[in-house]
């Protein structure tokens, strides 16, 4: 999986700190239209080299143009959003047992097909079947969530905060649809630029290649949060994650997070 371990858990990612965004020299008197053309998505799809948003009465802007940085990671990113879970690659099966392993690490694993996926949150004994949504890297975002942050990992595996509805989410079921949501808040998969929640995270992945993969940490535990706080059970699942969706577009842009680590929801991780 190309990440790096130090004694069995993932070694931080050191993260510089965050560029300065450019003011951008916008007319003040653009300042009553900036749904017509700073906020706009037809603004981006123009072909303009920077994209202008107002944050808190002043005009900052976001460049399109990809450094070779953000190009070579995002191609990368993309490769993996790519990659199908195909269960007769080596490279996949070991990933699985890894995940087994960083999950249960004293219960041995009687083999890749077997009853005891379903205690992970898997629907059937075949794990395989359930990564056709999202593909190979929603395997690799529990792998990296489980070694990152076992802790918290491990309390939404075991369901040990909160008052726990009688039908609860399936764990790993649950991974997966994440995984699904976030490719679609951030539409990497588009030619051109569309949401400036796409350009926010573009810039964050120049400061951090596992940036899809801590958003995905991220998102599991505001997702978890706001099941509690809905009191929700199992057929309320999809509302969930469309509102967990929209708190992790509100706090990507927020004026003060330049970094994953900047989001008020990372907190949850700690």
């Amino acid at each position: 999986m190309g990440m790096e371990r130090n004694h069995g858990g993932c070694m931080a990612v050191r993260s510089l700190p965050p560029p300065s965004i450019p003011k951008c020299s916008h007319p003040a008197s653009a300042a009553n239209a900036d749904d017509q053309t700073c906020g706009s998505p037809r603004w981006i799809e123009k072909g303009l080299s920077c994209v202008c948003m107002k944050r808190k009465g002043t005009y900052e802007r976001i460049c399109i143009n990809l450094t070779p940085l953000q190009e070579q990671r995002l191609q990368r990113l993309k490769h993996r959003m790519n990659v199908y879970f195909d269960a007769s690659r080596r490279e996949h099966q070991e990933a699985l047992r890894a995940l087994w392993y960083a999950t249960y690490p004293n219960k041995e694993l009687s083999g890749l097909i077997s009853d005891q996926w379903k205690e992970m949150g898997w629907q059937g004994r075949d794990p395989s079947t359930d990564f056709r949504g999202a593909g190979f890297i929603s395997l690799e975002n529990l792998l990296f969530f489980a070694k990152t942050f076992c802790n918290s990992f491990q309390r939404l595996l075991n369901k040990q905060c909160g008052k726990r509805a009688t039908w609860e989410y399936p764990f790993a079921v649950a991974g997966v649809n994440i995984t699904f949501m976030i490719m679609q808040m951030l539409d990497l998969q588009s030619t051109k630029a569309r949401t400036f929640v796409r350009a926010v995270f573009i810039q964050m992945l120049s400061e951090d290649e596992w940036a899809f993969d801590l958003l995905y940490c991220v998102a599991f535990m505001v997702m978890d949060k706001q099941w509690l706080e809905r009191n929700a059970s199992y057929m309320e699942f999809n509302e969930v994650l469309k509102s967990t969706r929209a708190q992790l577009e509100r706090e990507l842009l927020m004026d003060d997070v330049m970094r994953i680590e900047d989001m008020p929801s990372y907190s949850l991780l700690l």
